[in-house]
């Protein structure tokens, strides 16, 4: 695939605007084809680039269009992480209030974002972060407004994502309310285009959240083109199902590069890949490969 282009290479940051099935491939995971004739197992690519996807070239002018006329938000750091999916939750209340509503038991519990957002809170000195767990983690929280405040926006939840018909894709907040009650969590498509957002990034900390439908010349419509729609030049989504311990630990990681090193959002997230990749426990692609950034690399 990167052999016609091998000698073009270098070490450059790669902004890869792929059509088809390729919008499917973790190209940080390929085989860099400048390794492979000195090297048994040639490198990954991302050992010497920086990697971005752009759905189109379109959608990054009009990406830069919406920068110029923004002002940045005031606060730094929203996480909405481990909501209530059913009312069988340990979370809910043991007494005679609680209603034990028939609610579809169709999302595990994710026990890893709540540690994630511990640990990402404990990142921020300058301000308080927004930390909208449990309950607290609703569709009525995400369209109140508040979000518009943060730069960094962070979904730490499961998605629902439809190929065939993107418009019913959702990010799956909680599903009842403190007293067991059944509530609409998922804030679908539609309502994400919505959104106001000043932020510089949004990550979608949750599975197969970077995929959806394909349109010819527009890359693929889903949640990502959505919050870009909303306002983010930057959308951090996944190709597949990971697993919960190993996908905080690369959310984790990369916030520290971002916030504490002050990488850009892309350098963010090579150094936290590359970590995972140099590590025993976490070197196979499965573990690090499967998050890709989307949009603007400034």
């Amino acid at each position: 695939l990167l052999g016609p282009v091998a000698s073009r290479l270098g070490q450059k940051r790669l902004v890869i605007v792929a059509d088809g099935a390729l919008q499917y491939l973790p190209f940080a995971a390929l085989p860099d084809p400048a390794s492979a004739s000195d090297r048994s197992t040639p490198q990954p690519l991302i050992v010497n680039h920086e990697i971005v996807n752009l759905p189109s070239t379109s959608v990054l002018a009009t990406l830069r269009s919406q920068l110029t006329r923004r002002e940045p938000p005031s606060n730094q750091l929203a996480i909405i992480a481990d909501p209530v999916f059913s009312a069988r939750d340990e979370r809910l209340k043991k007494n005679s209030n609680t209603v034990v509503a028939s609610t579809p038991e169709r999302w595990d519990r994710l026990k890893g974002t709540r540690a994630e957002a511990d640990r990402l809170a404990a990142l921020i000195n300058t301000d308080k972060p927004l930390r909208a767990l449990d309950f607290e983690a609703t569709r009525e929280l995400a369209t109140s407004g508040v979000l518009s405040k943060y730069r960094h926006v962070l979904f730490a939840t499961h998605a629902e994502v439809n190929d065939l018909h993107p418009e019913s894709s959702a990010i799956v907040l909680s599903l009842v309310d403190e007293k067991g009650n059944s509530r609409d969590g998922y804030l679908r498509l539609n309502e994400i285009y919505n959104l106001k957002l000043s932020a510089d990034l949004v990550v979608l900390s949750g599975c197969q959240t970077g995929l959806g439908q394909e349109v010819r010349g527009e890359g693929l419509i889903g949640l990502t083109r959505g919050f870009m729609y909303a306002g983010a030049p930057r959308v951090m989504a996944s190709l597949w199902q990971g697993n919960d311990l190993e996908t905080s630990e690369l959310i984790v990681r990369f916030y520290r590069s971002m916030l504490k090193d002050g990488k850009r959002p892309a350098a963010a997230l090579r150094a936290a890949q590359l970590e995972l990749l140099k590590s025993t426990r976490w070197q196979a692609p499965y573990y690090w490969a499967g998050f890709v950034l989307q949009g603007e690399w400034k």
